[in-house]
């Protein structure tokens, strides 16, 4: 009874349900207009089928993402601490924590700790943000209320996307032991745009995605958590497709 209740709830949340409303719309209307309605099943069922913790799995092999992870037993010097950017939701009326995304908490959270880890580090926050909020300050009034002292920390606000992270950051960078907190799926790209610039980064990983340990009675339907990690998981792979095709046309290009 107990996964009968939890397979109903999960499968009227409103990308299971919406979505296979379509899909049997879509087999109703293929007695009016065959070409258009098997287009529409097609992408339908791509959707869907992304959309569960078994395929999304598969795509993502969360496996090769564990090579990102900070191997603070074997790094016993840490001169820096990048933290890039990432969503935040200005609201004046909310502290800075709560004016940050999931994702941005993520980072700065594997940021903080790994300052704590390293007490002589200096601690970088990177993004830019909405007119005035930016995610640096939002995470740099954040560390400091959990207990990092301001004198350790260092804003980037002007960065609006990662070339940028690592163009204005690379000058105070080089020839220092630098650790880049970042997600998990973007640490690929991360990397290769600082290691452009001569920065040789250690990669600090967080905000991983493995579903595996979901149970059976959600790897097959719909979840919009696993079709996020999917868009973030190909938006990487496309924007790294750019940087070669850039740099192919571009040999200077960053």
């Amino acid at each position: 009874m107990f996964e009968l209740k939890k397979i109903l709830g999960a499968m009227l949340m409103p990308l299971p349900f919406l979505g296979m409303l379509c899909f049997i719309t879509l087999i109703i209307a293929l007695r009016t207009n065959k070409f258009s309605a098997y287009i529409g099943i097609i992408a339908i069922s791509c959707l869907l089928l992304i959309s569960t913790p078994f395929i999304g799995q598969k795509i993502i092999d969360p496996a090769t993402q564990l090579k990102y992870t900070f191997p603070s037993s074997k790094q016993p010097i840490l001169d820096k601490i990048v933290v890039l950017g990432c969503d935040v939701n200005p609201n004046p009326q909310l502290n800075a924590n709560s004016q940050l995304g999931n994702c941005a908490k993520s980072r700065l959270i594997e940021g903080l700790r790994l300052a704590n880890i390293y007490p002589n580090a200096q601690l970088i926050v990177s993004g830019g943000g909405y007119g005035k909020v930016t995610n640096s300050s939002l995470m740099q009034q954040t560390a400091i209320s959990l207990g990092i002292a301001a004198a350790r920390i260092k804003q980037n606000p002007a960065a609006m996307d990662t070339a940028d992270e690592a163009k204005l950051l690379a000058p105070t960078l080089v020839d220092f032991k630098v650790a880049l907190v970042t997600s998990a799926s973007h640490m690929a790209r991360a990397s290769n745009l600082f290691n452009a610039q001569g920065v040789d980064v250690i990669p600090a990983a967080t905000d991983f995605h493995d579903f595996n340990a979901w149970p059976a009675h959600k790897q097959y339907i719909p979840n919009a958590d696993v079709l996020l990690a999917i868009s973030r998981d190909m938006y990487e792979k496309i924007a790294l497709c750019w940087i070669t095709l850039r740099r192919w046309i571009d040999p200077e290009a960053l």
